[in-house]
């Protein structure tokens, strides 16, 4: 067994624990490699060992890497992963983000959101989004304020080619969080009580705290370090 294989089956038991501690079904929860900084090979590595949902920070990295990913995959016959784009981006990154990923986490403003629709239509795809919120209210953080999010919400839903499927933030790290875990939940709930849209995806959760975001909620955790391997150590 790979060091990747073995660090993805610690995972799953880590998950599935705290999923039972939460009275929620293991099944319901979609772990996200974070492959930031990390070689081709190493993600091709995690995808053969059973992670189907594979994250990026970086539009120019993924451009060169996403196509190798690929390349390895198809040479073992496996099928590619579902791909998350999950840092802030750039109006003028949306065209080499918009035929690489499967969807973009990191939604917070509408011009992004149409350029991204944009891009989407000339490709004759439709793109899954989250809608980033800022719930710490951290100045130098991305992320949409909550009380600007029902109107961002029905503005992206009015755009052709978008999808939107959840929330998804990045609390900043503090001893306990599940408040700010907690935060996200209440604000999806509501904002899909009040619109009536199904946002039901909640992105939320890293290496040191999925645990507690999966006790709040989670439906997708964004694992890097505790999968991979400290950045840039597998390539």
């Amino acid at each position: 067994m790979s060091e990747i294989a073995a660090r993805l089956a610690a995972l799953r038991e880590r998950i599935e624990t705290a999923a039972k501690r939460a009275g929620r079904d293991p099944r319901e929860l979609t772990l996200i490699g974070v492959a930031k900084k990390h070689g081709a090979e190493a993600v091709a590595e995690a995808v053969a060992a059973g992670v189907h949902d594979i994250g990026e920070n970086f539009a120019q990295e993924a451009r060169e890497k996403i196509p190798l990913v690929h390349e390895l995959l198809a040479a073992r016959g496996i099928e590619p992963p579902r791909w998350h784009f999950l840092g802030q981006l750039q109006r003028n990154k949306a065209r080499l983000v918009v035929p690489l990923f499967d969807c973009v986490q990191t939604v917070d403003r509408l011009d992004l959101a149409q350029e991204l629709s944009r891009r989407a239509q000339a490709a004759g795809k439709r793109l899954a989004v989250t809608l980033q919120v800022n719930v710490d209210a951290e100045p130098q953080k991305g992320g949409c304020e909550p009380g600007e999010l029902r109107a961002l919400l029905d503005a992206v839903r009015a755009l052709p080619s978008l999808e939107v499927r959840g929330l998804m933030a990045i609390p900043e790290p503090v001893a306990d969080m599940r408040p700010a875990f907690a935060r996200l939940r209440t604000l999806r709930d509501e904002l899909s009580r009040v619109s009536g849209a199904e946002c039901s995806m909640l992105s939320m959760g890293m290496s040191d705290d999925f645990e507690s975001a999966i006790a709040e909620g989670a439906t997708h955790v964004r694992i890097g370090t505790a999968l991979f391997g400290s950045r840039g150590a597998t390539q």
